[in-house]
């Protein structure tokens, strides 16, 4: 970090509101050149509303912002870009079918007269890829990539654009830790080296404590802390964040553990998945976990019907079950709440009642035609008995927070008459407020409603700690089952990883 110099940015006293809403009340942040500062807050807080006025994307309602001492009266976002920010989004804005030199060039490609000079493009990709350490071939196309080299592709964008302040939101949601490691890396990097400043926006919080210098707190529009992350604690930061005690992070419960509802035998698919064999009893909670690629999802589709399957078989609640379309999964009593829930799950313009009920409208229906009244009806009793927070049921889901977002998806497993739930990655993207109320849903699924859970995540210890068995898979393969009360973290690794 820098100091003793104007400081990379100055955020003083932004305000801003919406019909109904005052979304940010005199916010005020500085960060230094060099510094890498957490910005952390409940979906809600604030965050993305405060990104956006630093951007252009919106205008701030009062307060100013300063970029390397110097005044911006009237944000835009090419201005902001021009002037050495770059924000990069956890859905990154590329063109895929473009290749890396091509995306890192966008809108600005260098010229021969009238013509692109393409070697120009391809050499200074490959000077600031190897500049940084990155080892992508700026003639590749970005669809071909990892989303880990996808994210570097925007890293290096913005040091072609000479960014100075760098935003990023949520760049670790879907990267495996050996990928957070080197993206760690860089980002520490370019600000020890090279004195970039760094806003790193995160909902986990152990990456706020290994990276971060310093850490802003907003809480219900307002900069609620600011100072050293060493300073606190995880506690006291969920503390901070949501202004009252969580108590334990994960619910307890005594499972009521019943006959099998699920059974896999050597389940494969035309792909990644090889002899995957599992078996699910009503009541439980059980986690697949495993590094980036290892094939959990694969599983959970193919069982779901969403993707096809090649080898091996399935008994539903005792019964061979031949699931080879989605359709066929919700009439067998299967619910899939996809890995993102944005782009394979939500309508996200339509309303809330309307995704609720998506995939029930057989069960809704009068003689062929949908029930207004019975719709309501379905729609009420799911958004209450689920605690969806929402103004009604008529407002379009993409407004809802994150959390109320998935309750959402829960809300249409439940109302389909699911019996045997497959989550992916069910807290991906929300907050430390709305996992525990999300963890909550989970067990009170299992427990009150006798659904079977199988749950997919990246989370080590949200496996370990809310699931009451867990299958460690890799490479496509499940290798070990293990009792989540039995284990550690170092041996769930050992099987992931190394065996």
């Amino acid at each position: 970090m820098t100091t003793g110099q104007t400081p990379a940015l100055r955020l003083q006293e932004i305000s801003k509101s919406f019909p109904g809403v005052q979304a940010l009340s005199d916010v005020s942040l500085t960060v230094e050149r060099g510094e890498i500062r957490a910005l952390v807050g409940e979906n809600g807080a604030g965050k993305s509303t405060l990104i956006k006025i630093l951007s252009g994307a919106y205008i701030a309602d009062a307060g100013h912002i300063e970029l390397f001492g110097e005044a911006v009266a009237h944000p835009t976002p090419a201005g902001m870009i021009a002037k050495g920010l770059a924000v990069i989004y956890q859905e990154l804005a590329q063109a895929p079918h473009l290749t890396v030199a091509e995306n890192i060039f966008l809108g600005q490609l260098p010229r021969r007269g009238l013509r692109i000079d393409w070697a120009t493009a391809r050499a200074e990709s490959r000077r600031v890829m190897d500049r940084l350490g990155f080892d992508i071939d700026p003639a590749a196309r970005v669809q071909d990539l990892s989303v880990a080299k996808r994210q570097m592709v925007e890293i290096a964008k913005a040091m072609v654009r000479d960014a100075r302040i760098i935003v990023l939101d949520e760049p670790s949601a879907v990267l495996a830790q050996a990928e957070i490691d080197q993206l760690f890396a860089i980002v520490r990097q370019l600000a020890r080296e090279h004195g970039v400043a760094f806003v790193y926006i995160s909902h986990r919080l152990g990456e706020v404590f290994a990276l971060s210098d310093t850490v802003t707190v907003l809480r219900d529009g307002k900069a609620v802390h600011d100072g050293r992350s060493a300073d606190l604690d995880p506690r006291a930061l969920i503390r901070l964040m949501v202004g009252r005690e969580m108590g334990d992070v994960y619910p307890r419960r005594t499972p009521r553990i019943g006959e099998v509802v699920l059974q896999t035998d050597r389940l494969s698919d035309r792909d990644l998945l090889r002899d995957a064999s599992i078996t699910l009893r009503k009541g439980e909670i059980v986690g697949l976990f495993g590094l980036s690629g290892a094939g959990r999802s694969e599983l959970l589709r193919t069982v779901f019907g969403a993707a096809s399957r090649s080898g091996g078989g399935v008994q539903l609640f005792g019964a061979p079950a031949d699931v080879r379309t989605p359709r066929q999964g919700i009439a067998s009593g299967l619910g899939l709440l996809p890995e993102d829930r944005k782009t394979q799950g939500l309508f996200l313009i339509q309303s809330v009642g309307f995704n609720i009920v998506a995939a029930s409208l057989r069960r809704i229906a009068l003689r062929g035609f949908i029930s207004p009244e019975r719709e309501r009806a379905a729609v009420n009793e799911q958004i209450q008995q689920l605690r969806v927070k929402t103004p009604s049921a008529e407002v379009q889901v993409q407004g809802l927070s994150g959390g109320n977002q998935q309750k959402c998806l829960f809300a249409r497993q439940v109302a389909a008459g699911c019996r045997v739930l497959l989550a992916d990655e069910p807290t991906r993207g929300v907050d430390v407020g709305a996992k525990r109320e999300i963890y909550d849903l989970l067990v009170e699924l299992a427990s009150t409603r006798d659904l079977a859970v199988l749950m997919a995540s990246s989370e080590l210890p949200e496996v370990l700690g809310l699931c009451d068995r867990l299958y460690v898979m890799r490479e496509g393969r499940v290798v070990k089952e293990l009792g989540a009360r039995q284990t550690s973290e170092e041996e769930v690794m050992s099987y992931a990883a190394l065996h």
